[in-house]
């Protein structure tokens, strides 16, 4: 029995050295190389979690900033095409002015082909852009201004009388609107006027003063006329204006101050002439000069007014 029970201690610390060993493969290693061989492997398992983790968030972030970018590019793209829109809603008999406007769009359409071409931007080419962007932006208000102002003339009237009359249709064309209104205004005064122009004659004359029936040799207008008598009419001195509306319909002003009263407006004048009325018959020659400028050939229309009234109306042509 004491031989049995020493085998048997024997047996059991046997396997306890075995169970210890098979704890120590738990550990990093049986041996100091091991240990230290897993530990660099540990250490560059977690060295390389970091650098994945890093190189994602960078990614991420340089998508965020890329995103922007091209947020930025389309917004650039999109007051472009603005631009280019409102350029081709200009239009002025001007070809000056009209030259200069196409030049300024065709500068626009290059720069939308150029930001369109561009596959990554950065943010000095952004802020390259959006400097181009205000400058082109800034020439275009200027050249609506100046078209603007051209066209203004046209239908400083109608837009004057539109403030106090009924108001027209939306859909009417200018031109027709200009033609209704100068009819109303014709039809108002043709009761109250007291003076009358007759025998109202235009026509255009060359340098020596001469009839020129061809726009080519014209260089100025005269308006002839004769103020009736009429006893019932104030005396003394009377200013006499004159509208001459050319074929296009534009009206000859030389400034955008020459204006006069008419029934609580003030309207736009091509011509005007002080003369002393004293009641009775009184030849009257006006004349508008085209500072040189040729004349364009076709119709014109020519209204008197005087006291505030339209005193004669008539047309004349102008051949090629």
């Amino acid at each position: 029995m004491l031989i049995l029970h020493s085998f048997n201690n024997s047996n059991t610390s046997v396997k306890m050295d075995e169970l210890n060993k098979k704890k120590k493969g738990f550990s990093l290693g049986d041996t100091d190389k091991d240990r230290r061989n897993n530990l660099i492997i540990i250490l560059l398992s977690v060295l390389l979690l970091i650098v994945v983790t890093v190189f994602v968030m960078q990614r991420n972030e340089n998508n965020k900033i890329l995103n922007a970018l091209n947020q930025e590019k389309v917004s650039i793209q999109s007051e472009l095409s603005a631009m280019m829109t409102n350029y081709d809603s200009l239009h002025t008999n001007n070809e000056s002015l009209q030259s200069e406007v196409s030049i300024a769009q065709t500068k626009v359409k290059d720069m939308i082909d150029e930001v369109g071409q561009i596959k990554k931007v950065s943010y000095a080419q952004i802020a390259q852009y959006r400097q181009e962007v205000t400058t082109m932006r800034n020439i275009m208000k200027n050249y609506i201004i100046q078209v603007d102002s051209l066209n203004r003339r046209n239908v400083l009237l109608m837009a004057e009388n539109s403030q106090v009359k009924e108001d027209f249709a939306q859909s009417v064309s200018k031109n027709q609107q200009l033609e209704q209104e100068k009819g109303h205004l014709q039809e108002k005064i043709k009761v109250a006027a007291q003076l009358e122009a007759t025998q109202l004659v235009a026509a255009g004359i060359n340098t020596r003063g001469k009839d020129a029936e061809s726009a080519r040799r014209a260089t100025q207008i005269r308006i002839s006329f004769v103020l009736s008598k009429n006893v019932t009419a104030p005396r003394g001195n009377k200013m006499i204006y004159v509208r001459i509306q050319e074929p296009n319909q534009m009206l000859f002003q030389k400034s955008s101050n020459d204006v006069f009263p008419f029934e609580d407006l003030k309207i736009p004048y091509s011509a005007k002439r002080e003369v002393t009325y004293e009641g009775n018959e009184l030849p009257v020659n006006i004349f508008w000069d085209n500072a040189g400028a040729e004349f364009l050939p076709g119709n014109y229309s020519v209204d008197i007014f005087a006291d505030g009234n339209n005193i004669g109306t008539t047309t004349f042509n102008l051949k090629r």
